[in-house]
Formats: structure tokens, C-alpha cells, sequence
């Protein structure tokens, strides 16, 4: 019998942490049901949603699998979010802000303890953050992130 790789035991212990904390499969399902549910209402994320996902049943366990390797260190997402953000073109920060609310407000319904729901937020504020800086540097290169420079007086 061979020892578990440092991977694993890593991959372990964070599953372990976050069942502890009440994640496991059946929570994430729950959530990203509630949340997907709440996209699709939505004024303004709806529409951009409804224009990108012809059938929300792969797309859904696509994002359950993405949360699972999230929290749970799964493994089981393959793919490019990035790539996928700046296909869907004239993302901004008010889409994301948008979907961090909603985010957040699902996490208040369904999360099963304040950890729990800190371990979502901030997850989904890396990730939010992370991909709006990619669709920022697609689009201007790194000035588009860059600070802006005061102004000077004449």
C-alpha cells in the first residue's frame, strides 16, 4: 500500500474542514439550484444568462461541480472560467456586484452556519475579482487595471 501524496492528504483535509463546517455535495446543490434560480429572475443578470446557457440542467451541474472543487477540493471541474466571462462581452462591475448580491443574499438563506457562508463569500469575491480583472486586462491590456494617475495641477 503507497502513502497519499502530499495532494491528496492536502485534498483531505480541506474536505474534512469543510464538512465540518456543514459543506458537503448536498449544500452546494442546494445552492447553486437557489442561486441559478434567483440569476434567471433577475433584471439585469437574467437576460445575460438566458442568452449564454441554451440548457440550464449541464449548466447547473457544471457550477455544482465548480463549487465542489471550490470548497470541497473535488477535482471534478475542468474548464476556463475566464474564457467563458469574456466571451459573454460587456461584463462590468456592476454585473458582478450584481452577482455577488445575490450570491451573498442565497448564502443568508440557505447557508447552515455563519462559516460556512464566510467560506462561500470569499470564495465568490476571489473569484469575482479575479475575473473582472481578466475581462479589464482582455480588453485595455494592464493600464485598464492600473491605478489612474492624479491629475496635475497647471
Amino acid at each position: 500500500m503507497t502513502e497519499p501524496t502530499y495532494a491528496e492528504r492536502a485534498r483531505a483535509k480541506k474536505m474534512a474542514q469543510a464538512n465540518a463546517l456543514g459543506i458537503d455535495d448536498a449544500l452546494i446543490s442546494n445552492l447553486v439550484e437557489t442561486f441559478y434560480g434567483a440569476i434567471r429572475s433577475d433584471a439585469l443578470l437574467g437576460p445575460i444568462f438566458q442568452s449564454h446557457v441554451a440548457d440550464w440542467t449541464p449548466h447547473l451541474a457544471r457550477m455544482k461541480d465548480f463549487w465542489a472543487s471550490v470548497t470541497l477540493e473535488s477535482g471534478r471541474f475542468r474548464g476556463n472560467p475566464m474564457l467563458k466571462h469574456i466571451a459573454v462581452g460587456g461584463l462590468d462591475n456592476l454585473h458582478f456586484d450584481r452577482w455577488l448580491v445575490l450570491w451573498n443574499q442565497t448564502l443568508d438563506d440557505i447557508a447552515p452556519n455563519d462559516a460556512a457562508a464566510q467560506v462561500f463569500r470569499e470564495a465568490a469575491d476571489r473569484i469575482a475579482s479575479s475575473l473582472l480583472t481578466g475581462i479589464k486586462v482582455q480588453r485595455g491590456g494592464l493600464d485598464a487595471i492600473s491605478k489612474p494617475k492624479e491629475k496635475q495641477s497647471c
